[in-house]
């Protein structure tokens, strides 16, 4: 699962590819229609996917990959449930993905986003492994 290019950008819905990196912003790429445009940094913030961790029990924080890689796990016998619904119906999944995330400093609205993401790219075709992974791994 690569998500180094993937960036959520702050004021824009949804996850944009980085296409290329500016002095004063960055162009973003729309992964549904590719068609580019200019972000400036004066106006939004970005952060890159891979740069996003969420807080667990045990360790400091687990990386947002890996979350997506539990759920890609569980797809079959525990699908996402709706990211517009009841707090512990939302809670109870999220737990059962990761087990251990500190319910005190992961708030409702990250559990929400990281939902809609994990939808978002996996409607995508964003979240396969690639086929010479495990040999990268060797």
């Amino acid at each position: 699962m690569n998500l180094k290019d993937l960036v959520a950008v702050s004021g824009m819905p949804g996850i944009y590819r980085m296409a290329a990196n500016r002095n004063n912003g960055l162009i973003i790429e729309d992964l549904d229609t590719g068609k580019r445009k200019f972000a400036p940094a004066r106006k939004h913030q970005f952060t890159p996917l891979e740069s996003i961790a969420i807080f667990t029990m045990e360790q400091d924080s687990i990386e947002l990959g890996k979350v997506f890689q539990n759920m890609l796990d569980q797809l079959d016998d525990n699908p996402p449930v709706s990211a517009n619904g009841e707090a512990a119906v939302l809670q109870e999944y999220f737990a059962d993905v990761l087990p251990d995330y500190d319910r005190e400093r992961v708030n409702l609205s990250d559990i929400k986003k990281v939902i809609r993401w994990f939808g978002y790219l996996q409607e995508r075709g964003y979240l396969t492994m690639p086929a010479d992974a495990d040999s990268e791994e060797e």
